[in-house]
């Protein structure tokens, strides 16, 4: 039995909600959670590993449902060394679970990715877990394609879909697109999620989208969409007004300090979703770069088209943590609860993951006071 000792504990209390806990012991055995117990209750205990957390907190391993790439790799890269890379970064920065994106790409290329995705799910995790897919496009629209390629920007079709539905976990697609709403009552039906992103779509569309057929993502909120206005509250102002999980880079790039500190506000700090929108570059550094057959210039915390169009971002998800923690001042077990519990709940995976509770996944992070990662554990085993 391994135990993580002298740690603060981000714990869910009665009601759910996270708070830091101290004077805690996080047993695990075998790829489980044994249980959360006193350290008087542990001391009794034939532990046959430690831990020292040494003061720094332990809190479910990251999620990160919204990712490219990263260490050079790409989720379109038809490699096989590819998803292992991208899985084996993503856990030195506190991620357990991932959901690989692909890109507005020819289809062909999109199934390809689906297929690596697929088999990896069914593999040892070479670090992160992969979870499933993010398919961002090619069902959005042009006027807010972003860094997605327009000619292959296409209508909303699930027998695209339908073979991969064991693999897709979340679709983003502009919903003003759509000739009606069929394909997402079908991915209902399949339990894909799907996310408003890449979108020309006024107030309206949105909130009928949300409060009508069950909409309640939004992917990189305040990018590639409309925007506020005080007479056009736009796709922003339908995200801020509704109970829709609103994804955000907190990498002061994509979003200001202003905008997270709004978001949390206008959402009570409920419904927002920590996400890296991160490109092959992450982890690299500066130079030259690729994402979706674009070429990307990268210097420092911006990633650019040649264009000037901004593309994803090069950063970590204990960065995004650090910066919107930094910028809106919530409590960290608020925050932690953005990158943890709320997708899982999403995902439909909170009874396996997402918080340290007895019988889930052994998944769990050690970062201390600036969210630097000290320990990253999947399924019992120290992966960093």
């Amino acid at each position: 039995m391994l135990a993580i000792i002298n740690g603060k504990c981000i714990l869910p209390d009665e009601q759910g909600d996270f708070t830091i806990q101290t004077g805690k012991v996080v047993l695990c055995e075998g790829e489980r959670i044994k249980g959360i117990v006193s350290e008087s209750e542990a001391a009794a205990m034939a532990i046959e590993k430690t831990i020292d957390a040494k003061g720094g907190y332990v809190s479910p391993g990251f999620l990160n449902v919204h990712i490219h790439g990263c260490d050079g790799m790409d989720t379109m890269d038809d490699e096989e060394m590819a998803l292992p890379r991208m899985s084996r970064l993503q856990a030195k920065t506190g991620v357990t679970g991932f959901l690989p994106t692909t890109m507005t790409c020819a289809w062909d290329d999109v199934a390809k990715a689906f297929a690596h995705i697929r088999h990896y799910q069914q593999q040892p995790p070479a670090g992160a877990r992969i979870l499933g897919a993010h398919m961002e496009g090619p069902f959005i629209s042009p006027a807010k394609k972003g860094a997605q390629a327009e000619c292959n920007i296409r209508p909303a079709d699930f027998e695209l879909v339908e073979p991969w539905q064991d693999v897709v976990r979340i679709i983003t697609l502009a919903p003003e697109e759509l000739s009606d709403y069929r394909f997402v009552e079908l991915c209902e039906e399949a339990g894909i999620t799907v996310s408003i992103g890449h979108t020309a779509a006024d107030y309206e569309t949105v909130m009928e989208a949300v409060t009508k057929h069950g909409v309640h993502h939004i992917t990189h909120l305040y990018n590639a969409m409309t925007p506020f206005h005080h007479r056009n509250p736009g796709v922003v102002g339908a995200a801020l007004d509704s109970t829709a999980n609103c994804e955000i880079i907190a990498d002061n790039v994509h979003s200001h300090p202003a905008a997270q500190r709004l978001l949390y506000h206008a959402k009570g700090g409920k419904n927002i979703v920590l996400i890296t929108d991160s490109l092959r570059a992450c982890g690299v550094g500066d130079g030259p770069s690729e994402l979706g057959g674009q070429k990307v210039f990268v210097k420092g915390e911006l990633a650019t088209l040649e264009d000037g169009t901004i593309a994803g971002s090069v950063a970590t998800m204990n960065r995004c943590i650090k910066l919107f923690w930094e910028n809106t001042g919530a409590p960290l077990a608020k925050v932690i609860e953005m990158a943890t519990k709320t997708p899982a709940v999403e995902l439909n995976l909170y009874e396996e993951l997402g918080s340290l509770e007895t019988g889930k996944r052994a998944d769990l992070v050690i970062f201390d006071e600036e969210v630097n990662i000290k320990h990253t554990i999947i399924g019992g085993k120290q992966f960093c």
